[in-house]
């Protein structure tokens, strides 16, 4: 244990000052991403069957329903992530404006009667039959591939040129809007914070970031002034367990707050939990890390985010390699994958908190959901994709 621990910071050290050693083997290096999304799977794996088995038995008369079904997106997404692993990053920067257009068409798709799927108000979802897409989920992903793309080929000019610097912007915009109409505010913030993020990094300066998030803060406000539902989840989260919002609007809220206080510290035990007994709508999707508080205890929390800091902190390590390499396209989008695990969890955990507004938003690699979990796979071998490539022209310049 104390030599991985020693090689583990070792290689950590490596991927932040750019130096790998010569007889340094980077499959090593690959295993931190892997081991740390294999061990999320697994865990969501477990929670998300022990969150989902009463409501599952219920309903559709199989305790395993969910598990079965998540253990079929398991298989997509392990395959998806092999496909994924074999695809030089090169194809991803060619394909970039392609898959930027089709992620629009995927998001307008789901207003057309009997194609898109509603689930209380929103229409997120793709009805394929056997399975329903949520094109925000890769229209995130595809939105990074093509500002990645976009700040390769620009990125001294966004630093002074406007009109360089507003275009990934108001591509980003563009879906927000779509998404906007769904509405799917978790992904909209997450999608425009992680370009913004990815410009900002590229060199743009800060006055005009600032200024930019405060415009889209301002339409945001206006938007949701309009909407009452959204005016009530913003005043009912500080104070969930006020007499008029306990059964309405921030039971769901009170409920996930009660599970991380019965759990304390080592939590009640795998399996024990109350909370799901219907008293927390949505226990194996949104609410997972609730139940696993409750479970498991803030132990358990604080392992599945070490387990996520892991993973995000090697997506950065690994696009600062690529960035010393000047291969710029991979950087970007190690960041920006690293940006979107980083802002769906803390948005997720926000949530379960209370420190954010009731929003349904999945935690990586937790939750249940098919598209959610894919997309976790394949960004986690587009991480390793890049390892691999940055690790092999780093042995290839060593050796001439």
């Amino acid at each position: 244990m104390k030599n991985f621990a020693i090689k583990t910071f070792s290689s950590a050290n490596n991927l932040r000052s750019g130096r790998i050693p010569k007889n340094q083997n980077f499959i090593g290096e690959v295993n931190i991403v892997a081991v740390a999304s294999v061990l999320l799977l697994a865990i969501g794996l477990l929670m998300m069957t022990s969150a989902s088995i009463e409501i599952a038995s219920s309903d559709y008369g199989n305790p395993f329903y969910f598990l079965t079904r998540q253990l079929v997106f398991v298989g997509v997404g392990i395959v998806v992530a092999g496909v994924a692993i074999f695809t030089p990053m090169s194809f991803w920067k060619r394909a970039s404006p392609s898959l930027l257009i089709l992620s629009y068409i995927l998001l307008v798709l789901v207003f057309i009667p009997g194609l898109g799927h509603e689930v209380r108000g929103s229409a997120r979802w793709i009805s394929l039959g056997f399975f329903n897409l949520q094109p925000s989920e890769l229209a995130k992903l595809f939105m990074v591939f093509y500002v990645a793309a976009y700040l390769e080929l620009n990125i001294e000019e966004i630093k002074d040129n406007w009109a360089k610097f507003l275009w990934p912007l108001g591509a980003a915009g563009f879906a927000a809007a779509l998404l906007q109409q769904e509405p799917d505010h978790g992904a909209m913030v997450i999608l425009l914070a992680t370009v913004f993020c990815l410009v900002f990094l590229a060199g743009a300066k800060l006055v005009r970031v600032i200024s930019l998030i405060a415009l889209f803060g301002v339409i945001g406000i206006a938007v949701a002034s309009t909407k009452p539902h959204v005016l009530l989840r913003l005043v009912s989260f500080t104070d969930p367990f006020d007499q008029q919002y306990v059964y309405t609007s921030g039971y769901q809220l009170a409920q996930s707050l009660i599970a991380f206080g019965r759990g304390e510290l080592f939590g009640i035990g795998l399996g024990n939990s109350i909370q799901k007994l219907y008293f927390l709508p949505d226990a194996h999707t949104d609410f997972v890390l609730a139940i696993i508080a409750e479970e498991l205890g803030m132990v358990g929390v604080l392992f599945v985010l070490a387990l996520l800091s892991t993973l995000v902190l090697n997506a950065f390590f690994i696009g600062k390699k690529a960035q010393i390499q000047n291969r710029l396209f991979d950087a970007f989008v190690s960041y920006g994958i690293g940006l979107l695990f980083t802002g769906q969890a803390l948005i997720n955990i926000g949530v379960n908190v209370g420190l954010l507004p009731t929003k349904g938003l999945t935690f990586p690699f937790l939750s249940y959901g098919g598209a959610s979990l894919i997309v976790c796979c394949l960004m986690s071998s587009i991480l390793m994709r890049i390892q691999f490539e940055t690790e092999t022209s780093s042995v290839r310049k060593d050796t001439q």
